[in-house]
């Protein structure tokens, strides 16, 4: 037998998804520092992948961390799409695709 070491956050239905394949996993639950500390390396992982694959399976596994920091966080998902809404309302979005080249003072 063979172990293979992941020491990674992972979503809720994977160590189940493992053992309906016949495998045998370890997990720990974290404290919720931990936990903090894991969503961010999380978030970094799921960006970089992102960036290599630039699909929408990738895009929504982003956004899933991105609301579980949220909630980890203390914020609802509603004051997190109210606080996108205002800075967008505040500085604009990102649909004319500006590209800020220099300013002179």
């Amino acid at each position: 037998m063979r172990t293979i070491t992941y020491n990674k956050l992972v979503r809720d239905k994977i160590p189940e998804i493992i053992e309906q394949d016949g495998k045998t996993c370890t997990v720990e639950i974290l404290n919720d520092e931990d936990y903090l500390k894991m969503l961010d390396a999380k978030l970094d992982e799921e960006l970089a992948e992102y960036h290599k694959d630039q699909n929408i399976e990738e895009l929504a596994d982003l956004l899933e961390v991105l609301y579980a920091v949220a909630k980890a966080r203390g914020y609802t998902l509603e004051e997190l799409e109210e606080a996108r809404v205002k800075k967008s309302e505040k500085r604009g979005g990102f649909e004319e695709k500006l590209f800020l080249v220099s300013v002179v003072e």
